[in-house]
């Protein structure tokens, strides 16, 4: 198989993972493909590569972004708001490492983002046992 189509393949791989992801799944992704997008812009800015840096940053923040916007305060409260104060921090911060190719400051993002991964994941059970209920409810 080519570099080409073993890419293609992966692509397809994580379209079929989104499409057949509960809510709590896709967060989970979200929340990886943001963190893997920091790491590579690190290593991009290591290796002096400015412009996989920034696609990486950007890339990043899109996905934060998309998280905040996603965020519902209605019914996460308190919750959601830290988060849309968190995911705020991290947009601003990225914007600055980018702007001053600080690694330092990706890696503080980084380390924000991963602790919300854990805590998400730390949730897996629960929230797969509301989503199974409101699936036998029809919500």
């Amino acid at each position: 198989m080519s570099i080409r189509g073993a890419a293609a393949y992966k692509n397809v791989g994580n379209q079929s993972g989104a499409e057949f992801a509960n809510p709590h799944r896709l967060i989970q992704m979200l929340l990886e493909g943001a963190l893997e997008k920091m790491l590579i812009a690190k290593s991009a800015l290591e290796r002096g590569d400015i412009l996989g840096k920034s696609e990486n940053i950007s890339w990043a923040i899109r996905i934060i972004g998309g998280l905040q916007a996603s965020l519902d305060a209605d019914k996460g409260g308190e919750i959601a708001e830290t988060l849309g104060s968190l995911y705020a921090f991290v947009v601003t911060h990225l914007s600055k490492a980018n702007a001053e190719n600080a690694p330092e400051k990706i890696q503080e993002c980084i380390d924000i983002i991963k602790n919300v991964k854990e805590g998400w994941d730390g949730i897996s059970e629960e929230a797969e046992k509301i989503f199974q209920q409101q699936a036998q409810s029809g919500d």
